[in-house]
């Protein structure tokens, strides 16, 4: 058997879980398996890393600082391979650009062209363990690229796929995925099974278990994923395409996004294309919009908002107040004090007054929804930042705990 194993950051984070991890690794390839492993940078290196660019240059190009944070994984690899090899067991670290991973030339967040295995199989036909470097790959110019944060669950779902592999192993700090944030809502209960849709919803919704790329890549090539813990030896939950309770649960997880901002465009001309040349100046700036809402008024002018990541909330405002005048409106502003809270599942499809339950937990404890956004398998409700914990609890009792 094939397996892809993927561990990371804080399961590899000092010397006593390199050596956890260590073992996870060894007894499976002792059971007789071909393993391959990727490894996330430990801790917080990455963030550590991106300090001491910034006290060296405020603005670095983006091909320096994946030259520099490329650098956290190979560490991982090169240490849990001495480990490895303290233990007797035959071992090969190898980098992204070594294994064949082959990127587009977008700095910071690449995306995976293709795999080539050739180095992969010759390791493996050597009866060695193969740890490779996450998040990072090799574009056309042989310049290290890095796929953004998350990126080394892309990287072993993309190698898993590559090598047709029986397994692939997401292995984290949590037991799997749960119905809310286990850290946050006590009584939120671990999944068995979850589809990919679900589970993209989620991890776009602010769930930190799987990057969203990975999964859209795992549903892709239908690689089944099972997330599980590196620290405590159970059963995981299995992202894939069909779940046996698919029409039983009504909902499947709760998730809650407090690295958003919304964006307001006030007395916008009411003229046809308003809001087009609002958002392709978003869209021109490289800038995802997630909701977007009009109040509108006939003939007057109106004030349209979106939401975007915390992050591109400046610069999404500064792309269109510099079209200020080829739009047509007053002023614009950013709100960074509010969190998305979404509700998913594939049951939603078929069951009657979901959002009805919803907005009632809300209710209840009198948090007011600024904006909505529905679709088939998910509801998100914009609300006040400060009320997001106590939002994503009281939902979550609603429909799990009642």
């Amino acid at each position: 058997m094939l397996i892809v194993q993927k561990f990371g950051g804080s399961s590899v984070a000092n010397a006593e879980r390199i050596r956890n991890v260590a073992g996870i690794i060894a007894e499976s390839f002792l059971y007789g398996n071909d393993v391959v492993v990727v490894l996330s940078a430990q801790g917080d290196t990455t963030d550590d890393l991106l300090e001491k660019a910034a006290e060296i240059n405020p603005d670095p190009s983006k091909r320096e600082l994946d030259m520099l944070l490329a650098t956290g994984e190979q560490q991982s690899i090169a240490l849990m391979a001495m480990c490895l090899e303290g233990m007797g067991l035959p071992v090969v670290s190898l980098t992204g650009w070594q294994v064949g991973i082959r990127t587009d030339a977008h700095y910071g967040i690449a995306r995976i062209r293709r795999v080539d295995t050739e180095r992969l199989r010759r390791e493996l036909d050597k009866k060695r363990i193969v740890l490779v470097a996450g998040f990072q790959g090799v574009n056309k110019f042989d310049d290290y690229t890095t796929l953004g944060r998350g990126g080394s669950d892309t990287t072993a779902v993309a190698l898993a796929a590559a090598l047709h592999a029986d397994r692939c192993q997401i292995f984290t700090d949590v037991e799997g995925v749960y119905t809310a944030d286990p850290r946050k809502v006590p009584g939120a209960r671990k999944l068995e099974e979850i589809t990919y849709d679900e589970m993209l919803e989620l991890a776009s919704m602010g769930a930190q278990v799987l990057m969203n790329r990975s999964v859209q890549l795992a549903k892709r090539y239908g690689v089944e994923l099972e997330v599980l813990s590196s620290l405590v030896r159970a059963p995981g939950t299995k992202v894939k395409e069909v779940t046996r309770n698919m029409e039983e649960m009504k909902i499947t997880g709760i998730a809650k996004d407090d690295k958003v901002a919304r964006v307001t465009v006030r007395k916008v001309a009411d003229r046809p294309g308003s809001a087009f040349r609002i958002l392709n100046a978003v869209s021109k700036a490289g800038i995802n919009v997630d909701m977007i809402i009009q109040a509108a008024s006939q003939g007057e002018a109106n004030d349209i908002s979106f939401v975007v990541a915390q992050a591109d909330a400046e610069t999404a405002r500064k792309a269109v107040a510099d079209r200020q005048a080829a739009i047509g409106f007053e002023s614009v502003a950013v709100d960074t004090a509010i969190a998305k809270v979404s509700v998913v599942g594939a049951g939603m499809m078929s069951s009657v007054g979901i959002a009805s339950l919803v907005f009632e937990a809300l209710n209840d404890e009198h948090i007011n929804i600024q904006m909505i956004n529905a679709s088939e398998v998910k509801l998100s409700c914009v609300i006040d930042a400060a009320s997001a914990d106590r939002a994503v609890a009281a939902i979550h009792r609603k429909f799990f705990e009642s």
